[in-house]
């Protein structure tokens, strides 16, 4: 299971930046904080994941999605 490592830490990653995104914040500026380097890669990730664009997410600021453990 090589990849479990990296599949937690871009979970913890993505539940980090949630509240931010929910609350309104920049989607440039959760993702530097999250440590991305971009915001293209934070968004494709966030995506990948949680199943909707984080840009998305800022805008609406509905609260932070559930994300599951795969």
């Amino acid at each position: 299971m090589a990849g479990q490592p990296m599949q937690y830490f871009t979970l913890w990653r993505m539940q980090l930046a949630s509240r931010p995104l929910a609350e309104g914040g920049g989607v440039g500026k959760v993702a530097d904080v999250v440590g991305y380097e971009s915001e293209a890669a934070f968004s494709r990730a966030f995506n990948k994941l949680v199943g909707q664009g984080s840009g998305h997410m800022a805008q609406s600021a509905t609260g932070p999605p559930r994300i599951d453990r795969p």
